[in-house]
């Protein structure tokens, strides 16, 4: 299916909109990496903006949390680092928001989690 001719009228208007969600999602993100925005708050929004988030960006902005921290710790819970929030199902959305009040990060960069792993 061919994409719709638009005028530049539409897509200067698409544009601001596409810039404006990403600026929302950063804004999001950012709260979330320095504690103001728990874990939970983010996840109950149920919206284009956060449903879009892949997982792997939404666990690397959580507080102590790096690209291999966040690969780790998504390989543990069973979840795809390529999921986006909308996409997740109960059980993964329970095991993603049990790792937040309970995640201790070590220095050498080990990640332990508390009842994660076991069904």
């Amino acid at each position: 299916m061919a994409m719709p001719v638009l005028t530049p009228a539409q897509r200067a208007e698409a544009r601001r909109k596409a810039a404006a969600v990403r600026k929302e999602r950063g804004e999001l993100m950012a709260a979330l990496k320095t504690g103001s925005l728990p874990l939970a708050a983010l996840l109950e929004r149920d919206d284009a903006v956060v449903g879009r988030i892949r997982l792997r960006r939404l666990v690397e902005s959580l507080p102590g949390i790096g690209s291999v921290r966040a690969e780790r710790l998504l390989a543990t819970l069973d979840i795809s680092e390529t999921r986006r929030i909308q996409g997740l199902g109960p059980h993964q959305r329970a095991r993603l928001l049990a790792l937040s009040p309970t995640r201790s990060v070590s220095r050498s960069g080990s990640v332990s989690l508390a009842g994660v792993g076991s069904r």
